[in-house]
């Protein structure tokens, strides 16, 4: 994501004296722990959305799409929680190499399902800032960085 990109006017324009997203937070500007780009936010999602699906449907026949449909939200977001919670990420987020950090330290549980359910009402993290940080990871104090 740059300057320019859809969804990153929240945080409004990088300061003059920002030079790459991440900055402000004192992440590097390259490599491990710097901020992550979007289309592996977007893998990792669809990667932990396709495997919650799967799962669901080996616990649910086909006849109930509605309950198929709920359980793969309640697969997906018991996957993020749990994996986010103890391992920093989620099994997509792992997959192409990025990670959850709290700013402040480690993520708590708490952190992780709210960060989560925001995930699950969708406009939190479609809805960044200029360092590239989703409603979602704003609310909790997290960043998505390079694994």
């Amino acid at each position: 994501m740059e300057r320019g990109d859809i969804g990153s006017w929240i945080g409004g324009p990088l300061p003059s004296d920002t030079t790459y997203r991440g900055q402000r937070m004192g992440l590097p500007e390259n490599g491990p722990g710097s901020m992550a780009a979007t289309w592996r936010r977007v893998v990792a999602l669809f990667v932990d959305w396709l495997t919650a699906g799967m799962v669901a449907r080996l616990l649910i026949d086909g006849s109930n799409p509605r309950g198929q449909s709920l359980m793969t939200m309640a697969i997906f977001a018991a996957e993020v929680i749990l994996l986010t919670w103890l391992m920093q990420a989620s099994f997509g987020q792992r997959l192409v190499g990025i990670r959850v950090i709290g700013l402040a330290g480690r993520l708590g549980i708490v952190a992780c399902v709210v960060r989560t359910l925001l995930i699950c009402l969708l406009i939190p993290a479609i809805i960044w800032d200029t360092d590239g940080r989703g409603l979602h990871d704003r609310a909790v104090g997290s960043a998505v960085v390079r694994g």
